[in-house]
C-alpha cells in the first residue's frame, strides 16, 4: 500500500468513526477525545477545554516566522439521519453530521499527519477544534 492509500484509509476511518458518533455544540466531549488522542498519537500538545470542549494543537519547526490556522468545527446538529445504506450511520439517534463537520475534522487531521511526518516543514500551523462554531471569537477571552 502506497504512503497517499495509507493516508486515505486513515481519513476515510476518521471520518467513518466521527460521522457514527455526533455530539451536538458544547456536548462534543468525545469527539474532542478522539481528536485530542488523535493529535497526541501525532507527538503534538494538545491544548484542551478552550470553551468547554475546544482544542487546539501546533507544530513549529524550523526557523520560518510564517504561520497559518486551520480550523475544522466538531459540533453536529439535531437533525435524524434518513438513510441506513452506510455502514457508518450515526448511533446517536437524533444527530448527524448534516453539514461536514465530520469530513472538515478527517481533513484537518490529515493535514496534521502529512505535516507532523514531513522533515521539511518549515514554520508554524495551529489545528484549531473550537467547541461550538458561534462562540470561538468568545472563548479566546475566556480561556486564554
Amino acid at each position: 500500500m502506497s504512503s497517499n492509500q495509507a493516508l486515505q484509509k486513515l481519513l476515510m476511518g476518521w471520518r467513518h468513526h466521527l460521522h457514527q458518533y455526533p455530539e451536538t455544540g458544547f456536548e462534543e466531549h468525545k469527539t474532542a477525545e478522539f481528536v485530542t488522542q488523535t493529535l497526541s498519537n501525532m507527538g503534538l500538545e494538545v491544548t484542551s477545554g478552550i470553551g468547554g470542549t475546544g482544542l487546539i494543537a501546533s507544530i513549529s519547526r524550523g526557523a520560518s516566522d510564517k504561520a497559518v490556522a486551520i480550523r475544522a468545527d466538531m459540533d453536529a446538529l439535531n437533525i435524524c439521519e434518513a438513510s441506513n445504506e452506510r455502514q457508518y450511520i450515526s448511533q446517536h439517534h437524533g444527530k448527524m453530521h448534516a453539514c461536514g463537520h465530520d469530513g472538515h475534522m478527517a481533513m484537518v487531521l490529515g493535514a496534521a499527519k502529512l505535516l507532523t511526518d514531513n522533515p521539511n516543514f518549515d514554520g508554524t500551523i495551529r489545528f484549531l477544534f473550537p467547541a461550538c462554531r458561534r462562540t470561538w471569537l468568545w472563548c479566546k477571552s475566556d480561556d486564554g
